[in-house]
């Protein structure tokens, strides 16, 4: 009877190594009350819904150490310059892709879904190139706020529609793994815009280096700019828009070498979020 008892035990102490001794129970779904970073195994390291449940907002990481930075361009194109474009406006960057690819720099390009349609072969180049990673900048670069830069605005009704019309349209250009991650068009946001994208299930990604690339012409300026802010765990914004942006091709080949010169290391947006999970 004592040696059936102590194999009962031992079975159950064994089970328990893998599961509770008796009937299993579901496991319980956990909210973090603040932005947590996340990963699942198949998917890329996202932040937890931040409070009241709303969209979590990311703009750096942690100053460690650790010299990482992250380079971000969006490709900019708003859902009515279609006639711009067939009358030979360029909204993209070529170019300015190439010039990363040289350098080996890997970067983190969000665009938006109207650019996607029009540039397909490169939208899908740039999302097959474990170089670089898409991010969602909205289909129609409308605002999410009032007020933001003459852009017209999405009503709230539309807002989440938009971002996921975006993502049809990677996917219809060919682009296999666009990120979680969303970047407003302008960087504007407000608590509505938060909440109505809450189950999109996209973290915000804004930055803390302002590159100063929209519409400049000196390409050292804008060098100068960046590297004057760029601090340990910084997002850079810039953009991949030739029309918008000229200069941000030759700044870029300023802003590398003299960075790598100081110790950084160029990093995706996707390895700033989940650095900051290590440091969490």
């Amino acid at each position: 009877m004592i040696a059936r008892v102590r194999l009962v035990t031992a079975t159950c102490a064994l089970a328990a190594a893998l599961a509770a001794c008796g009937t299993p129970q579901a496991p319980r779904a956990a909210r973090p009350a603040t932005p947590t970073p996340t990963a699942t195994p198949s998917g890329p390291p996202t932040l937890a819904p931040g409070p009241e449940g709303l969209t979590p907002v990311f703009r750096s990481a942690a100053r460690t150490p650790a010299k990482t930075v992250a380079l971000t361009f969006d490709a900019d194109m708003t859902a009515d310059q279609g006639a711009r474009a067939a009358s030979g406006e360029r909204f993209d960057n070529p170019e300015l892709i190439a010039a990363l690819r040289g350098l080996k720099v890997p970067a983190t390009v969000f665009m938006t879904g109207r650019w996607a349609e029009e540039y397909p072969a490169q939208a899908r180049d740039i999302g097959r190139d474990p170089l670089f990673e898409v991010a969602n900048h909205s289909y129609s670069h409308y605002a999410f706020t009032g007020d933001c830069y003459g852009l017209p605005r999405l009503p709230e009704a539309r807002m989440r529609e938009d971002v996921e019309r975006a993502y049809t349209a990677f996917r219809r250009a060919g682009v296999p793994d666009p990120m979680p991650y969303f970047r407003f068009p302008g960087g504007c946001y407000d608590r509505t815009a938060l909440k109505a994208l809450t189950s999109a299930g996209v973290t915000a990604v804004q930055w803390d280096v302002v590159s100063g690339d929209a519409f400049a012409t000196d390409a050292d300026a804008v060098a100068r700019q960046v590297l004057d802010q760029v601090r340990p765990g910084s997002v850079v914004v810039m953009h991949c828009t030739r029309s918008a942006a000229p200069a941000t091709e030759r700044a870029v080949r300023t802003i590398v070498p003299e960075l790598r010169r100081q110790g950084y290391r160029f990093v995706k947006v996707s390895e700033l979020i989940g650095a900051a999970g290590e440091h969490h």
